[in-house]
């Protein structure tokens, strides 16, 4: 029975079984093949090596080894100890002419083993499929682009492809294999040393630059992806999201958004395969560089969803912000490499190399300062709360002053009061940007902020009566832009404060006598205020929803 005829079996009997079958394969458990193999007798071979393989892999560390943020990744990781000593006890599992050692590193869709080729006595990374019979058309294309990709590679800096082949129906290729660990591996000892950033991101930069002029774009560079050897010698490797230029493969649909959040460029989070080309791989090299000066990737929330809308949106902390050690030049090349624009990054990975080269070689670097209109757009796309809070106070307070001086609607106290509590707003509002950087109690500093604003909103509309005035839309921007933090319990309090507001608004103008109004104006508004909170909390619970599906799924 072929994949094809797997995939599309119309026995929904057969495909319980099949599902039943993997659960408990994949959960560690001895599945029953009995039932499957009375009804297709032909699979055997099949679940005879599927079954092979997964007992290679090491006891604890399947669906752990790989965080939420590289789901879809495969990082040749070194075996442990244990490990190698477990594979040796256990009797030699073969696959073809390679004895499968020990699992290195899988995701959502592949697999890699550390293996012996036999004829060439050698130790290669064998990558395949995971459950390749079951495999959907897009996943074996995709392994298939990457397999045609890195064969025709020939590079110091890029794993080296050996052969490619089938057994039983499983595809594999073979692979160089690189004793050592990964950059992520590394950094997760902190930043690296100047000097030695410099040097391993020329290296990668001169791969990548290769790459572009054999018509491929990488488009999953990152930490992972890079092996380092026992003499920190960099390697690009991991191929599967690869995207040939002279020919789409149409492998990936447009809008579907792969990679890894934390260092794809703002074009490819936002699914705009079209134009995702040489110039995003630059971007991933800045992100790159930007950890290995930092200790962090330039984004990198609490899911997938707010890591996405930072990259499409925000702005990261300059580099000296967060290690004071960084030379200038450094920070300027690795924010020339992130800038959202892609035509404001360096064109291609050969100038980026020449510009660290420059650098280690103490040369002036060709990248230069921001102007003044490029440092005001990322410090508006940095700390966007602020902006869009002084925006809107610096409105309020020129619409106020035009009225007093032009018409006169106020008291000179009440115009003061009325100025003094926008000030007080916007002091309070750069206090509460100042705690939100420093990333401590985040949704605590938030609700004080919104707090804050409701007070303050209360306090404008009281001075100016406002209780029958259009002023009181203020109130559902306010319900409207809690959504934008994606926390449906913020949404919820933001509306609580919302209608005390207003209640408050209400009891002082009854309290003065000045209620002239039907009290079904006032209900309306209640009514308002309450189903606006409702659907926006709704809409930022569907996208929560979706946030945490999309986490656990492979790649389209």
């Amino acid at each position: 029975m072929s994949p094809e005829t797997l995939r599309d079996a119309p026995d929904a009997e057969l495909a319980a079984m099949l599902d039943a079958y993997l659960s408990a394969l994949q959960a560690g458990r001895q599945p029953d093949r009995k039932p499957l193999l009375q009804k297709h007798p032909e699979l055997a071979a099949t679940l005879d090596c599927l079954e092979a393989l997964e007992r290679l892999a090491p006891a604890g560390e399947v669906g752990e080894a790989t965080s939420a943020s590289e789901a879809n990744t495969l990082p040749f990781r070194e075996a442990s100890q244990g490990s190698d000593a477990a594979a040796a006890a256990a009797p030699a599992v073969w696959f073809g002419h390679f004895e499968l050692l020990a699992e290195l590193g899988r995701g959502g869709m592949g697999v890699v083993y550390k293996a012996r080729q036999k004829d060439l006595d050698r130790v290669v990374a064998l990558k395949m499929i995971l459950g390749n019979q079951f495999a959907s058309e897009d996943q074996v294309r995709r392994f298939q682009v990457e397999a045609q990709a890195v064969a025709r590679l020939s590079h110091p800096h890029i794993v080296h492809i050996y052969e490619t082949g089938e057994v039983h129906g499983q595809q594999y290729f073979a692979m160089q294999y690189v004793e050592g660990s990964s950059l992520a591996e590394r950094l997760k000892r902190g930043p690296l040393p100047v000097e030695e950033t410099a040097r391993c991101l020329i290296r990668v930069a001169h791969a990548v630059a290769y790459l572009h002029t054999r018509g491929v774009v990488h488009r999953d560079l990152k930490p992972a992806n890079i092996l380092l050897d026992a003499e920190g010698y960099p390697y690009v490797t991991d191929f599967g999201l690869v995207k040939l230029l002279e020919a789409d493969s149409h492998v990936t649909r447009s809008g579907v958004i792969i990679g890894t959040p934390s260092y794809m460029a703002p074009e490819q989070a936002a699914g705009h395969h079209a134009v995702v080309g040489p110039r995003s791989d630059i971007y991933s090299l800045g992100a790159i560089l930007y950890e290995m000066l930092t200790g962090q990737p330039p984004f990198r929330e609490e899911t997938p969803l707010d890591t996405l809308v930072q990259v499409l949106e925000g702005e990261p902390a300059s580099p000296r912000q967060l290690n004071q050690k960084v030379p200038h030049e450094l920070e300027l090349v690795c924010l020339k490499c992130l800038a959202k624009d892609a035509n404001e990054r360096y064109a291609t990975a050969a100038e980026l190399a020449e510009d660290l080269d420059r650098f280690t070689r103490g040369e002036a670097i060709r990248a230069r300062p921001h102007t003044f209109a490029q440092r005001l757009a990322r410090w508006l796309r940095q700390e966007p709360a602020l902006a869009s809070h002084l925006v809107v106070i610096a409105l309020c307070a020129v619409i106020s002053q035009l009225s007093y001086h032009l018409f006169h609607p106020a008291t000179a106290a009440t115009h003061a009061k009325v100025m003094a509590n926008l000030g007080t707003w916007a002091i309070l509002s750069v206090a509460c940007q100042w705690l939100l950087r420093r990333e401590r109690h985040v949704d605590l500093v938030r609700l004080i902020w919104l707090t804050v604003d409701a007070i303050l909103i209360t306090a404008e509309l009281w001075l100016v009566e406002a209780v029958y005035s259009p002023l009181l839309i203020i109130y559902a921007l306010f319900i409207v832009a809690s959504g934008l933090w994606f926390r449906t319990w913020l949404v919820w309090c933001t509306t609580a404060l919302a209608v005390a507001g207003y209640t408050f608004l209400l009891a002082d103008a009854a309290s003065r006598g000045a209620l002239g109004q039907s009290p079904h104006y006032h209900v309306i508004v209640y009514v308002g205020l309450l189903v606006l909170g409702f659907m926006v909390a709704y809409q930022v619970q569907r996208v929560r929803v979706l946030s945490r599906y999309y986490e656990r799924r492979p790649l389209p």
